[in-house]
């Protein structure tokens, strides 16, 4: 059972900057996959970035190519992990509620933000990028 929480949403001006933080906590880690994906009212859901297991290989929308940067940290016990998500140069566009995701998986290396398949999912964090 993976518990994820996720903060730092907000309200930001169009061109600013926002860090969201995904804290995941539980056993196996090690062979969860960790993403992003976002929904605003009316839309459908959208893959945003996502880290692979193994921490070395991520995988971006062309929505998040050059703006957004996608992180993995471990504690030292692997019980912990802390998956960020830099986010730079926002429009109003990309104003919707962000969700933190993982998916179990062999393939450590390999993610793809086109699958929203997933096992555990955060609450979600609002953004807002309005003047």
């Amino acid at each position: 059972q993976l518990l994820l929480e996720e903060s730092g949403g907000g309200l930001v001006q169009p061109g600013g900057s926002l860090r969201l933080s995904c804290a995941a906590s539980g056993a196996g880690l090690d062979y969860d996959l960790i993403g992003w994906f976002r929904q605003a009212p009316g839309k459908v859901r959208e893959g945003i970035a996502c880290v692979s297991a193994s921490g070395t290989n991520t995988h971006y929308a062309d929505s998040a190519k050059g703006r957004f940067t996608i992180s993995r940290v471990n504690a030292m016990d692997n019980a912990k992990i802390t998956v960020d998500l830099q986010m730079n140069n926002l429009t109003p566009e990309d104003t919707a509620v962000y969700y933190c995701y993982a998916k179990s998986t062999f393939v450590r290396t390999l993610c793809d933000v086109r699958s929203l398949s997933t096992d555990y999912l955060g609450k979600g964090t609002l953004v807002n990028v309005s003047s």
